[in-house]
Formats: structure tokens, sequence, C-alpha cells
């Protein structure tokens, strides 16, 4: 599909891999990509493996770009809101299947993702925005207090505290652990069972039960993005 993203559809079942040789950073290109392919999966009415590579599932949004100026950094972390909105509302399961690290952006999509699946040793997953600099975005924080567990929000959005296994459970970011080399087996396991559910159904509560925290994540949404404006000189 791209030289980013990889797209394989299999008996009803879309997988979308990320592989950019390095980190899966998340830039323009690569998030474009990502939205063709789910383009595509919407198409086909699949169930959707979203992935990484056999080492990481994502890095974070790519820094290079983050620091080249701060409207570079947030029209990117806007684009990156954006498809994460997309999977919360995406009318099929999304199943995320982390093979290694998940973190700044990589750990919000996760946390996205209908059904998430992680290692039990050897992969970090969470919010390092604060580690490295960066003030949270509006978008971020509303997506943090809606899936993060209470107790570990302070801890994860505020502190930047990075999680491993049962405490990456704990914290809400994985729903599953599995052992190094069973992350895609295992999500191919939990597709073929959420092919069962009717789509319909799945799609109507998914979007009901969520209207209110939707309405919320576009109101954040909107300030990220006046920012935008406001850097651009055009606002």
């Amino acid at each position: 599909m791209s030289d980013l993203v990889s797209y394989t559809l299999e008996d009803g079942v879309a997988t979308i891999a990320m592989d950019d040789g390095k980190a899966n950073v998340f830039s323009p290109a690569m998030l474009d990509a990502l939205n063709t392919a789910f383009d595509k999966a919407e198409a086909d009415k699949a169930v959707v493996i979203f992935t990484g590579n056999d080492r990481i599932f994502s890095g974070g949004f790519d820094l290079k770009i983050m620091m080249s100026g701060p409207e570079h950094a947030v029209a990117l972390t806007c684009q990156g809101s954006r498809l994460a909105r997309r999977i919360l509302t995406f009318p099929t399961p999304v199943i995320g299947a982390a093979d290694g690290h998940a973190i700044a952006m990589g750990a919000f999509f996760m946390l996205a993702c209908d059904y998430r699946i992680g290692l039990k040793e050897g992969a970090k997953t969470g919010l390092n925005e604060t580690q490295i600099g960066m003030i949270m975005h509006d978008f971020g924080i509303e997506l943090a207090r809606e899936f993060i567990a209470k107790t570990y929000l302070n801890r994860s959005l505020i502190c930047g505290e990075i999680f491993k296994g049962e405490d990456a459970v704990k914290a809400g970011f994985i729903d599953t652990l599995v052992d190094k080399g069973h992350v895609l087996a295992t999500a191919q396991a939990t597709a073929k069972m959420m092919k069962l559910l009717s789509m319909n159904a799945f799609a109507g509560s998914k979007i009901k039960s969520r209207k209110d925290f939707l309405a919320t994540l576009d109101a954040a949404l909107a300030k990220d993005e006046k920012m935008k404006l406001a850097l651009d000189g055009t606002a």
C-alpha cells in the first residue's frame, strides 16, 4: 500500500501494519498512509488489526517535525488527533496489537482502539510528553481522562510515567498481555471472535455510548485547531 504502511485482508480481517524501519514515528506521510488504509478497511467492512512491526508499535510523533516550529507541531498533533477520533468512531472493531513500545501518540492510538494487546515483558507504554518538555494538547488530555484509570491519570498525564506489563493493564492502556511472538496470533484470534458480532449493533452502541465524550473531544480539538490558526497568523 505504501512504504510506511501495509494492508492485508484475509477472511474479513484487515491488518494495518506500520513499518518505517525505525520507531514507526508519526509524520504527515505516515498518518496519510494510515488514513488510506483505514479507508480501505472501512470499504471492505473488515475488523481491523492495527499494529507495528515485530520490534515496536510506535515511538510517537516525528520529533524532527515537532521541533521544526510550533505551527508544524500543532498541525501534526491535530492530524494525529483526527485519526484517533476516527478510530474511536470506526464502524468495525479495531484491535491494537503492540509487539513492543507504544509511546506518546503511539499510546494514544492504543487507547483509541476497541481492544488492546501488549507484551508481558520488555515493552513500555505511556505518555512521555512531560519528560520531553511538551505541554499536553487538549485532545490528548480528554482522551487520557476517558480511558486511563483514575488512580493512574496523574502519574501518566502529568508526571509522564511509563508503564510495563501488568501496570500498563492497570493504568488502562492494555487489555491483554501475551508473550513475545504471540501478539499477532492473539490479535487474529480476537478478530475472529469479534467477527461474530452484529456490526450494526457494534457501531450503533459504540457511537451512542460515546456521544458525550465525542462532543468533548471535538471541543478539545477545536481548541487545538485554534492554536494552529493563531500560530499560522490567520486568527
